[in-house]
């Protein structure tokens, strides 16, 4: 029995568990980085003078359903998670000091940076979408909600370009287009346009990769049981042949 509980029995798990935790920096369950990331416009299909889908493509050089969605979405040089607040009070209904409670809650408006084209392609997106929700033809008339709104996807990606977390924002529309300062000084920049979006609310959406697989602590207990299991089968024999 003293032989099962060596230093050596003790040593197996140790390092099976640092080689565990090791192996994470090296295996497509590692650490997420910020720089792999996939962004998908779904523009809405309202009309005024013509699809706003149908604008995007043409605007892309590209044919509807041919992958250009993706396409696009490398042009997008950074973006946010969205957060979440909870919307509270406080409660004075009570002796001693006050608590808050939660009475609601909200979401905040994110903000994309995108590359520009010699043309400006990326803007006319943005503000041909715009235009859904306004007619700049002199009426100024408004347009409907649900013929401007779209939805956003934000992907986690791992070092395989996998989809490992994401979230999708539901009633989307560029609320804000920033100006795009010029200078002599740039030679060796690349024009980008910061746009802001505002919508109702976002989920977590569920992939294929988030719900196989077991959690990185059922996997440490299996190392440690397997390990204890393996010294204890090869103390096995020892330990019958002191027992005839």
């Amino acid at each position: 029995m003293p032989k099962i509980l060596s230093r050596d029995f003790i040593q197996g798990p140790a390092f099976a568990v640092l080689n565990e935790f090791l192996g994470l920096f090296r295996s497509d369950n590692g650490f997420a980085r910020p720089n792999r990331y996939e962004v998908i416009l779904s523009a809405p299909s309202g009309k005024r003078s013509g699809g706003i889908m149908d604008d995007v493509v043409a605007r892309l050089g590209g044919q509807r359903g041919g992958g250009d969605d993706r396409a696009a979405s490398l042009r997008c040089q950074s973006i946010s998670f969205p957060g979440r607040n909870l919307d509270t009070v406080p409660d004075t209904n009570i002796y001693g000091p006050t608590r808050e409670i939660v009475q609601g809650y909200s979401y905040g408006e994110i903000n994309g940076t995108f590359l520009c084209s010699n043309d400006h392609r990326e803007k006319g997106i943005f503000e041909t979408w715009q235009n859904l929700a306004f007619d700049d033809n002199g009426t100024w008339s408004l347009g409907y909600y649900d013929n401007y709104v779209g939805s956003i996807d934000i992907y986690q990606l791992d070092e395989k370009d996998t989809r490992r977390a994401g979230v999708k924002l539901f009633e989307c529309f560029p609320k804000t287009i920033s100006a795009q300062p010029l200078s002599h000084g740039t030679n060796n920049t690349i024009t980008t346009i910061d746009v802001t979006f505002s919508y109702r609310y976002w989920t977590n959406v569920a992939t294929h990769e988030l719900n196989n697989g077991s959690s990185f602590t059922d996997r440490l207990s299996e190392i440690a049981i397997n390990t204890v299991e393996r010294r204890i089968t090869a103390q096995v024999p020892s330990l019958l042949n002191k027992l005839f």
